[in-house]
């Protein structure tokens, strides 16, 4: 797999053409926004003066005007850089991941399944509405893995019957075949109650966490600062979570600095990434040639598709049989 360092080359040598072309599409739409943006404004400025001098500001009324105006901002905005997001997938990110490995194919549009996402036990709650996009999929060093982006919403409702939204999950999710066949499951959680509470409170709070299999206690004290584990088989995840291994997945945290979530079942890994964004859209408020905005590409696919390095997955430590 290419280095951090060649794929900016490349991103910049190989790519230099169409991110020309991409850069002025996008300070085209940006006058374009600003331009919409600032007729937007006067008009709102119109309608608040009139509901204000008709109604009053707190009427009803002005909540409807302001959620109305939001929601047409938004509409507006994904519809103008709509084509732009799709060329710019097109011809940057699908070469990119040709350069970092041909072995990796690339859908902009589909999404890893909800089964999987579901599999992984991550997150304990019903998912009313899944989508993703940014779709990966191949193997590295002879390791299978898929990943994209993914966003898990549940619907609650409110005392006077209205749907309310709220996300789960948003982020990257990623599934690779783990290099170890076991029976059990073990999750590996953010350990926020004892970052929250400390060591013995924390500790007696997981421990009440009924929705969870048994806590496994690990002996490697950093590790068990960030994370919190839950499995079937004590025995098999100590096992799995060798101290090799612990020592990996908390330099990979220290890297991505988003919480971090990894579970081990089925015979696969799976590893949430909670971005609370869609890693590669571009921006339309940043400049494609800024070496910064290329870096963020760059560094987020080679450190997803890195992780099979990372973890040594590509590492037959135990037979699979």
């Amino acid at each position: 797999m290419k280095s951090t360092s060649q794929l900016t080359d490349f991103y910049y040598k190989e790519l230099y053409p169409s991110l020309r072309e991409l850069e002025k599409r996008r300070l085209y739409i940006l006058s374009q926004l600003k331009w919409y943006g600032a007729m937007g404004a006067v008009l709102f400025i119109i309608v608040a003066l009139w509901i204000g001098k008709n109604v009053g500001l707190s009427h009803p009324l002005m909540v409807s005007v302001v959620i109305g105006f939001a929601a047409l901002a938004s509409i507006s905005y994904r519809y103008m850089i709509r084509g732009y997001a799709k060329d710019f997938k097109a011809k940057i990110i699908t070469p990119l991941i040709g350069a970092i490995d041909v072995h990796l194919l690339y859908n902009p549009d589909f999404a890893i399944s909800q089964h999987l996402f579901t599999r992984s036990q991550l997150f304990k709650r019903d998912i009313d509405r899944y989508s993703g996009n940014d779709y990966v999929k191949g193997s590295i060093d002879g390791v299978s893995l898929e990943f994209s982006d993914v966003h898990a919403q549940y619907q609650t409702k409110d005392s006077k019957g209205r749907t309310q939204w709220h996300t789960l999950f948003r982020g990257l999710f990623l599934v690779a075949e783990f290099n170890k066949n076991f029976k059990s499951r073990t999750v590996v959680l953010p350990d926020l109650a004892e970052k929250t509470f400390g060591n013995l409170i924390g500790g007696w709070l997981q421990s009440k966490n009924v929705s969870r299999d048994s806590v496994i206690q690990l002996d490697d004290p950093e590790f068990e600062k960030k994370f919190v584990v839950y499995g079937t088989d004590p025995i098999e995840a100590r096992y799995i979570l060798t101290h090799s291994m612990m020592k990996r997945i908390v330099e990979f945290q220290k890297k991505i600095s988003y919480p971090l979530f990894i579970s081990f079942v089925h015979n696969h890994i799976h590893i949430a990434i909670e971005t609370k964004k869609d890693l590669f859209e571009p921006s339309v408020f940043t400049s494609l040639l800024e070496y910064k905005q290329a870096m963020e590409y760059v560094n987020t696919l080679n450190s997803t598709i890195g992780l099979v390095e990372e973890l040594k997955l590509n590492e037959k430590l135990w037979s699979k049989s």
